[in-house]
């Protein structure tokens, strides 16, 4: 069933969304400020506008109210973010993310009682970081502010080695969730499985357990 998604602020991170939910064949509504952006978007969302989100008015004959998930993405204005965020949550929209500058701008979000807040250049730097680290290492989310869950391939001192003699739970507090052999992805399994070159784990634990596991299996 489609959605009904709003992303106001096009510029690198709400253009992505919004081409990314456009072409999974949501209908999303695009609204910036920028004339121009909004021309570049006007052939790749469902429905473009020209409004400033600060302006309670301007944002209730959009209809935002009846969109099931609004997106802020507002760039370097913190204070239209806020504003922004606060007649959203003020109109009772159902869901509401917005994109963090700073930990200050977080917590006033979350004050105001958006449902979610990210901060995309801040976890893109910790997925970049950890991949420098090693090529085994291709993919790291954050979960919480100490847990996370990765995606890692087996390395050499892991390889033809069962979950059983690995023992990753006892030894490193992690949890294997899945292994991933080339299309085909296994979840929760065997312990007598032994892992072969090429395969994928996916990982998941708090960041001091994930870390020391990586050091002592995951990176050659």
């Amino acid at each position: 069933m489609n959605k009904d998604f709003a992303v106001i602020g096009l510029g690198r991170f709400g253009g992505s969304i919004c081409r990314e939910l456009s072409r999974e064949g949501m209908h999303v509504l695009a609204i910036d400020s920028d004339e121009e952006r909004i021309n570049e978007y006007k052939n790749i969302a469902y429905h473009t506008v020209l409004a400033d989100s600060t302006d309670e008015d301007a944002l209730k004959e959009i209809g935002i109210s009846n969109f099931d998930h609004v997106v802020v993405a507002i760039g370097e204005n913190i204070q239209a973010s806020i504003l922004t965020a606060v007649i959203l949550t003020d109109m009772g929209v159902n869901k509401i993310t917005v994109k963090a500058q700073n930990d200050y701008h977080e917590k006033i979000l979350n004050k105001i009682g958006v449902h979610q807040v990210v901060h995309p250049e801040r976890d893109m730097g910790k997925r970049l970081a950890h991949n420098f680290i090693s090529s085994n290492i291709l993919d790291y989310l954050e979960l919480s502010d100490d847990h996370s869950i990765v995606e890692v391939k087996a390395g050499e001192r892991m390889i033809g080695k069962s979950l059983i003699e690995l023992d990753i739970r006892a030894n490193f507090g992690c949890n294997i969730v899945a292994i991933k052999k080339g299309h085909d992805i296994n979840v929760s399994p065997s312990a007598e499985q032994a892992l072969q070159e090429g395969d994928v784990l996916i990982v998941i634990g708090s960041d001091k357990d994930i870390t020391r596991f990586e050091r002592e299996l995951v990176i050659d």
